[in-house]
């Protein structure tokens, strides 16, 4: 017997707008097949709901009610004077930057001058003139079977492909900025394509703001794929701040080969709903990963962060630290699995979630796993949830620092530890600095 699942509004709307907009979106003959097969995965699956165990904290289905309209060619007049009040503080950071508005380039907006040992190109230039071999490595990023996946492959307009050199050590950071802009709300997918030549250094920044009066709603589905090869030392950091209203659904797909470093941090406020999955796979001996993040939640603002860590190899370690400060009737997810393949000896990976709950009403759901399937290994991983200790603020106020000002301080030097794995100073200044403003905002509404 066959049971015909009924298609919520959004499914069906989403499915009517990729028909609709389909001839607008960028890409070769094979991409279209490309975008065309993974609208019918995605017409068949549907979107994510809790009966999936992966998803079981974050029912999308029942969550996005409604679609947004596409982002396909829309002309915001946007100028340099806007980019850098919707940066904020990151705005300081001294960075070479390519620039995308409701999720199409904008030369005149993004500065590359003087950027040596690395490439960018536009995506949707490649995806435009891509033959079948150049379309499937551009589109088979992530996991075929993800619904999230399916729906950037088909909608995706643009993104950055970078291309940095072999032995390259870039002076400055590349500063992706994803731009939300326009009084109406927006359903975005971008794509990132990213390769860190043998034994290169880099600093890679991804931005998703949000321009001061645009529209409080938004839908951003972002794809990063990532690889790093042999010796390659790669710093990630995903910045994604909003006004508290938008949906903010983002993937990263990294590969490390042998001996390869990648230090990768998130940090996530003002998202109404926010999924943040990350996918790493050695592929190679002797990698090095350092997975970090913070969230800041409040209202019924709601933050979900699922990674994989793939030990498919030997001898390689693996480290992953985030932290979340909830608040009001806030969620916050953590779930963190760690495999380790039969020969994948010599594996050291460790995993720590933590919550501060500064309020009664906030919910944190973790799940760290592991499964292990090797002898010879070190693994571990464990996850707390606290309130702000009333001796410490007890202490604090003793010595005269008014009650707010106590809290501040003790929730900064709780996501401190976080934020302190980014190694770059203006980064980390930035986002200490973005931190220091979502909790003066948090005092204002009690």
């Amino acid at each position: 017997m066959t049971i015909a699942v009924m298609k919520t509004k959004a499914e069906q709307a989403l499915t009517e707008a990729f028909e609709v907009n389909a001839a607008k979106l960028p890409g070769s003959t094979a991409v279209s097949e490309a975008r065309r097969d993974a609208i019918g995965k995605f017409s068949a699956s549907g979107l994510p709901h809790r009966r999936i165990e992966e998803w079981k904290y974050t029912d999308l289905r029942n969550a996005m009610k409604d679609t947004l309209a596409v982002s396909v060619d829309d002309a915001v007049k946007v100028t340099i004077a806007d980019v850098i009040v919707a940066l904020g503080a990151l705005a300081h950071v001294d960075a070479h930057r390519i620039t995308f508005v409701n999720g199409r380039y904008r030369a005149d907006l993004s500065d590359l001058a003087g950027a040596e040992g690395i490439e960018v190109t536009p995506l949707a230039a490649a995806l435009r003139t891509a033959p079948p071999k150049v379309a499937a490595g551009l589109t088979a990023v992530g996991a075929a079977e993800d619904a999230v996946i399916t729906l950037n492959t088909a909608f995706m307009t643009d993104g950055a492909i970078v291309r940095i050199a072999p032995e390259a050590s870039l002076a400055k950071p590349v500063l992706m900025v994803f731009l939300r802009a326009g009084a109406e709300g927006r359903f975005t997918a971008v794509r990132n394509v990213i390769s860190a030549g043998e034994a290169s250094t880099s600093t890679l920044i991804e931005a998703h703001v949000a321009l001061p009066g645009a529209s409080l709603e938004g839908q951003m589905n972002a794809l990063t794929g990532l690889t790093a090869a042999k010796g390659a030392h790669v710093t990630h950091i995903k910045i994604a701040a909003d006004f508290g209203k938008a949906v903010h659904l983002s993937n990263w797909d990294v590969t490390l080969e042998a001996h390869a470093v990648y230090r990768g941090f998130q940090y996530t406020s003002g998202q109404s709903l926010a999924r943040n999955q990350i996918a790493v796979r050695y592929d190679g001996e002797g990698g090095k990963l350092d997975l970090s993040g913070a969230f800041l939640v409040r209202g019924t603002e709601h933050v979900d962060t699922t990674l994989v860590v793939d030990h498919a190899v030997p001898r390689c370690e693996s480290r992953e630290l985030f932290k979340g400060v909830l608040d009001n009737n806030g969620r916050g997810i953590f779930q963190g699995k760690i495999i380790v393949r039969p020969h994948a000896q010599k594996t050291d990976g460790k995993q720590m979630a933590q919550a501060l709950m500064l309020s009664p009403d906030a919910e944190f759901d973790s799940k760290p796993e592991l499964e292990i399937y090797a002898d010879d290994v070190i693994c571990g991983h464990g996850s707390t949830s606290a309130e702000l200790e009333e001796d410490m603020l007890f202490y604090c106020k003793s010595r005269g620092i008014p009650d707010n000002e106590a809290r501040a301080l003790l929730i900064e030097s709780f996501i401190g530890e976080a934020l302190d794995k980014v190694e770059h100073e203006g980064v980390r200044e930035a986002l200490s600095t973005m931190a220091r403003d979502w909790l003066s905002a948090a005092e204002k509404h009690k």
